[in-house]
């Protein structure tokens, strides 16, 4: 294989790569928004009752389904993003890393939360969860402004 069918072949997988990895940030980012409105209507429904269980099921299989397998999959193709570009020495991706770091802490709180919610514990209120809610679409809203425009 000659040079420029090396070439060509990097960046076709790269190009491939990233399609993987914008893929699985909007599965991941689409249950973060869905995630906590669970939690309301499930907080809503009397403890103990069928619908409380069904609650319990889907929160599970959203969980277990479809947040943590797009989660561990858009850490993977990231990080293999980002050695591909040499992002690591450019000012625009440590925050974009900060930010994914606080998002994925923010996802394990959901989890956790869910778990409390299956023992009948209800430790936020729906208020709180609203406004949990407003997360992931803010670091969504930066971390799209820093991988786009790039600032510093």
């Amino acid at each position: 294989m000659n040079s420029l069918d090396l070439g060509t072949a990097l960046s076709l997988t790269y190009a491939w790569i990233k399609a993987a990895h914008v893929i699985f940030v909007i599965f991941w980012i689409a249950g973060l928004f869905l995630l906590p409105r669970y939690y309301i209507y499930h907080q809503e429904a009397p403890a103990g009752s069928p619908e409380e269980k069904k609650w319990i099921e889907r929160e599970a299989k959203l969980r277990n389904i479809i947040i943590t397998p797009a989660m561990l999959l858009v850490w993977t193709f990231g990080l293999i993003l980002a050695s591909t570009i040499g992002a690591w020495s450019q000012g625009w991706f440590h925050v974009k890393l900060l930010l994914v770091v606080l998002l994925s802490g923010y996802h394990g709180y959901m989890v956790s939360y869910g778990k409390k919610l299956a023992r009948g514990e209800r430790p936020a209120s729906g208020k709180a969860l609203r406004i949990m809610n407003e997360i992931p679409g803010i670091a969504t809203a930066l971390i799209v402004i820093l991988v786009i425009v790039k600032p510093f």
